[in-house]
């Protein structure tokens, strides 16, 4: 690798609905890159934010921030503007990732298979009547639904309606979280995870992990929490079927214009087709998170990683 930067500054915490899941993996990227000998100040963003990253000039940002303050844009859009280097995505490729709706739209047009779906906004629930709208959603949606929030990660907000009575509750707890619900066909199959890195050589896939919550929905208490979720890495599915999937994710990230780290979630269906639900442009590199199980599984020291990642970063683009 080459020379150290000088200083990295971990973000990590925020306002968002993860903010005590960022907490725990702005510690482990922070304990990482220290173990390789780098210099990090670990903080947690508020409104001196801009001002201190203006006097202080960090050589590179590492974002652990998940939910909006982190995943939206905007953050990178600023660091961006004052032209401090940072890990992760650009912000215009984090803005289309973040949306749901639009990064199925653009990763379908490659040809990857996702879900049928419609967004809905709180609005257009209230005034095109909520009764109808239901009515016409069990019916043209047929079968079990997913509602979820359009943007936001960890489950939060998200409903698996298996009967038509449950959907009107699931769409007032998606709204709690975000403004735009989306509902989509439930696909039945294996869940799993492909994590992509990228620290300068080019987008490679990790090894998929199988998600198997032991209560049967992976909830955010079972993201969370040891012990309620088993994960297979690698994930226990067919070598082609794997093939599928990695080749699918790393068509998403491509699309999506995703930068050094992604997650891409999918359900691998009976028949062995991978279909995706969403990527993460910052997954969560706690104690339990699946992307740190992913390197590890492939050989990596999760440590070098993030130090890779920031170095990738200082030298752009």
């Amino acid at each position: 690798m080459n020379a150290s930067p000088t200083r990295v500054l971990v973000l990590a915490g925020g306002i968002s609905h993860e903010r005590d899941v960022s907490l725990r993996s702005g510690r482990r990227v922070a304990d990482g890159l220290r173990a390789q000998g780098k210099h990090v100040e670990l903080r947690d963003p508020d409104a001196s934010l801009l001002p201190y990253l203006r006097d202080s000039k960090p050589d590179v940002v590492w974002p652990a921030l998940h939910g909006a303050s982190g995943e939206d844009g905007a953050l990178r859009g600023l660091l961006d503007l004052i032209g401090i280097p940072y890990v992760g995505s650009r912000a215009n490729a984090a803005r289309l990732a973040w949306d749901k709706p639009t990064a199925k739209a653009l990763v379908s047009r490659v040809g990857v298979h996702t879900p049928l779906s419609i967004a809905l906004s709180r609005d257009s629930f209230r005034e095109l009547g909520a009764h109808s709208i239901l009515d016409e959603l069990a019916d043209e949606l047929s079968g079990e639904l997913v509602v979820k929030p359009a943007q936001g990660g960890s489950a939060q907000g998200v409903s698996i309606v298996t009967d038509r009575s449950d959907l009107p509750s699931a769409m007032v707890n998606a709204y709690n979280y975000c403004d735009v619900a989306l509902i989509e066909q439930r696909i039945t199959g294996v869940e799993i995870a492909i994590g992509i890195l990228d620290s300068g050589m080019g987008p490679v896939a990790l090894p998929a992990v199988e998600i198997a919550p032991v209560a049967g929905a992976y909830t955010f208490e079972a993201r969370y929490n040891a012990g309620q979720t088993l994960f297979y890495t690698p994930a226990r599915i067919a070598a082609k079927e794997a093939e599928r999937a990695a080749e699918a994710a790393l068509a998403a990230h491509s699309q999506l214009g995703l930068r050094h780290l992604s997650r891409v979630d999918m359900i691998v269906d009976g028949a062995g087709t991978p279909w995706f639900l969403e990527a993460n442009v910052l997954p969560g590199l706690t104690e339990t998170s699946i992307l740190p199980q992913a390197l590890v599984a492939a050989g990596h020291d999760l440590g070098w990683v993030y130090a890779a990642l920031a170095e990738s970063a200082i030298e752009g683009p």
